[in-house]
């Protein structure tokens, strides 16, 4: 991030402009939103900025910029829709200590104008480094779409109203009064005018001041394989409103990146064979902090039903009689498949697929084997790069072809997603070169597709 975006107050500051055209206009029409003291410097304005003159909007002074001109201006703008006077009128800007925007130029701008919707005194700003404008007015059409007109009359009356919602204790209470305010009772009165947004905020208080303290709850939240856009809106719903988020380690950091700012984050472990927390002391966390009336989120990684220990917490949620709901999640099998363009089931090929664990709480876990090593078998082997050896011995001992196609998928979904394609027969050797750092998912008869085709064409030449 080479531009970090801040709301400057430029109540009663100067901001100068140099110029008098197009770019000089563009500018000003969202400038004059604010409380700034504008002034420009143009030997021939246009007709519209002489009159924003006129109605004492901004002060023309009609000559071009001179030393000392920009001195005390907050910011300074370069308009002139001309490169070389908009350099001259720069260098003097900078001089006199002003921060200074070139119009069009972005690497001679100490800052940028994002492009704006205007809810006042809702203000959303979107930037994209200067390095894709069309873009980021693509995004504030969407928006200002999405947020509806009446938004800043709500954001108003809400502001004046503050006062009087501190009569509620601090922290979830007084969310879930503003909650409800923003989403339900206010937009439902907007229609009527002020006066019934305002009477709709009274009879809301009252109603959450004669209220107590809301129960707490725990969402079992399937975080995905990791890529943040293959997390579902319910997930993302839940993670909005957390006041605890309870995760594993190997949820990615841009999906916690999601979760409300000033939700509380406990990471739990859970690496195959790392540092973990306790299941037992996971369990007392989830409870303690849903009793205290909290939105908890246990956060997994894939989907929470799969290899989760979610029965256990589920358990202790029944016992604490407290509150629960299950957000599945896309578990890494399905991203591991789609990352080798494959189907895990084929018409023909198979008519199941078996999800197994590498390792349990005893150790390597036993599976039906012979079941397994029979041709055309398709499994997704979670967990199982520390039992590779037990695995290949095991199938092989049962009779499986050593030939059988086997794919380690590392961190599917993820910008660093590796993919490796070998045999039964030699997956161990295979996957201790490959020296995988992240969560392996490892595919029993399944190839990636690019290999598969180009076996199936040598199998028909030689044919």
């Amino acid at each position: 991030m080479k531009h970090f975006p801040i709301f400057l107050n430029v109540e009663a500051r100067r901001i100068v402009v140099s110029g008098g055209g197009d770019a000089a206009l563009a500018k000003l029409r969202l400038l004059l939103k604010t409380a700034a003291k504008i002034t420009v410097f143009a030997d021939d304005p246009a007709p519209e900025i002489v009159a924003w003159a006129t109605d004492h909007r901004l002060t023309v002074v009609t000559r071009r910029l001179e030393p000392g001109d920009a001195l005390c201006a907050t910011l300074f703008y370069a308009a002139n829709d001309n490169t070389a006077e908009d350099a001259r009128v720069a260098s003097l800007a900078r001089a006199d200590g002003a921060l200074v925007n070139v119009v069009d130029t972005l690497d001679d701008s100490a800052f940028i104008t994002p492009a704006i919707v205007d809810r006042d005194p809702v203000t959303v700003a979107i930037g994209t480094e200067g390095a894709a404008p069309v873009l980021a007015r693509a995004i504030k059409r969407d928006l200002e779409d999405r947020l509806p007109a009446t938004l800043g009359l709500l954001a108003r009356i809400g502001k004046a109203f503050r006062p009087m919602a501190e009569r509620l204790a601090p922290g979830r209470r007084r969310r879930a009064f503003w909650s409800d305010y923003y989403s339900n009772a206010g937009p439902r009165a907007a229609g009527q005018g002020a006066d019934a947004v305002e009477a709709a905020l009274v009879g809301l208080l009252d109603q959450h001041l004669a209220g107590t303290t809301g129960e707490g709850h725990v969402d079992f939240v399937g975080a995905g394989p990791g890529d943040p856009e293959l997390l579902t809106l319910k997930a993302r719903a839940a993670l909005d409103t957390a006041d605890v988020v309870l995760h594993d380690r190997l949820v990615a950091p841009e999906i916690l990146e999601l979760a409300r700012r000033e939700a509380l984050l406990i990471e739990t472990g859970k690496t195959g064979f790392g540092p973990a927390m306790p299941q037992a002391e996971i369990d007392r966390l989830i409870v303690a902090h849903a009793r205290n009336g909290a939105h908890v989120v246990r956060l997994k990684s894939g989907d929470p039903g799969i290899f989760g220990r979610l029965d256990e917490e589920i358990t202790a949620c029944e016992a604490a009689g407290i509150a629960y709901r299950i957000v599945p999640g896309i578990t890494a099998a399905s991203a591991a498949a789609a990352a080798l363009g494959q189907s895990q089931t084929q018409r023909g090929r198979n008519s199941s697929i078996r999800l197994l664990t590498g390792h349990d709480m005893q150790g390597f876990a036993e599976h039906d084997w012979r079941a397994l090593a029979r041709p055309n078998e398709v499994a997704a082997i979670y967990m199982g790069k520390r039992s590779v050896q037990f695995l290949q011995g095991r199938l092989m001992m049962f009779g499986a072809d050593p030939a059988t196609p086997v794919t380690f998928v590392e961190n599917a979904s993820r910008p660093d997603q590796r993919i490796l394609g070998t045999t039964l027969g030699g997956m161990a050797e295979a996957l201790a070169a490959a020296a995988f750092g992240g969560p392996v998912l490892t595919f029993l008869g399944l190839a990636p597709r690019a290999a598969r085709t180009a076996a199936d064409s040598f199998e028909k030449e030689i044919a």
